[in-house]
C-alpha cells in the first residue's frame, strides 16, 4: 500500500523538498510515501503553458505507476481532474488541500506566490474552488521555481511577504504557494508567528486518510 507523490516538474531537488516534507508522515503500520519527479515536465511549472503541457505525462505517469493513492505535488494542480477520471484511486492537489486545511486554521489564509504571474492563475483556480471571501492576499517571492534553492534569500523573502500578509492583510494562517518551498515551513512559521499549512503534507496528510478509510472516488 502506497501514496505516491508526482513532482510534476523535472527539477530533482524540488523532489527532495517535497520527500523531506513527507518525513514526519511515515509511520509504521502507515502507507509507505513516494516521491517521484516527472523527467518530463519543465524545471518549474510558472506559466498556464507548464500547468497545461505536463497532463498528459501525468496520466501517462499513473498509468504506469499503481498506488494506493496519488498527489500532485504542485500548486496549480495540473491535470486534477483529467487524473480523476482515469483512476478509481484517490488523487489529491496540493493547493486545494492546502487551502482546505487552511480554512481549519483560521479566518483568513493567505498565499505566497513564486512569481506575480502566478497569481492571476491561481486567483482563477481559488475562484472556482469558492473559497474567495476567505483569502486575505496572495503576495509573490519574485523567485522562480529553480532559484527557491538559495536558501538564504529564498527564506528572507518569504518572511518579508509572510508577515506583510500578517500585518497589511490579516492572514492568521499562511499556505505556501510552491512545492518547492517545503523545506522552509517550521522556520517561516517561527518567525511569521502564524500557522503555516506546507501543502504536500496536508495533501499527503488527506491521502493517509482516504487510503486507511479505504475511500475511492
Amino acid at each position: 500500500m502506497n501514496i505516491l507523490v508526482i513532482n510534476p516538474n523535472s527539477t530533482e531537488a524540488v523532489t527532495r523538498g517535497i520527500d523531506e516534507a513527507c518525513a514526519p508522515l511515515r509511520m509504521p503500520g502507515g502507507p509507505a510515501i513516494e516521491a517521484v519527479t516527472l523527467k518530463e515536465g519543465p524545471p518549474g511549472i510558472e506559466t498556464q503553458q507548464h500547468v497545461d503541457g505536463v497532463v498528459p505525462h501525468l496520466l501517462n505517469c499513473i498509468s504506469k505507476n499503481e498506488a494506493a493513492a496519488y498527489v500532485i505535488a504542485c500548486y496549480s494542480d495540473p491535470g486534477l481532474h483529467s487524473l480523476r477520471e482515469a483512476t478509481k484511486k484517490p488523487v489529491l492537489g496540493i493547493s486545494e488541500c492546502g487551502i482546505l486545511t487552511a480554512l481549519t486554521l483560521g479566518q483568513k489564509f493567505g498565499v505566497i506566490a513564486i512569481l506575480q504571474k502566478s497569481i492571476p492563475r491561481h486567483l482563477r483556480y481559488m475562484g472556482a474552488l469558492g473559497v474567495m471571501d476567505r483569502l486575505a492576499a496572495e503576495l509573490p517571492v519574485g523567485l522562480g521555481v529553480t532559484e527557491l534553492s538559495d536558501e538564504a534569500k529564498t527564506f528572507g523573502r518569504m518572511v518579508e511577504v509572510g508577515r506583510r500578509l500578517r500585518a497589511e492583510h490579516g492572514a492568521d494562517v499562511i499556505v505556501m504557494g510552491c512545492a518547492g518551498m517545503a523545506r522552509y515551513r517550521k522556520p517561516l512559521q517561527d518567525a511569521v508567528g502564524v500557522p503555516v499549512v506546507e501543502p504536500t503534507q496536508a495533501a499527503v496528510a488527506m491521502a493517509i486518510g482516504r487510503v486507511r478509510l479505504a475511500w475511492e472516488s
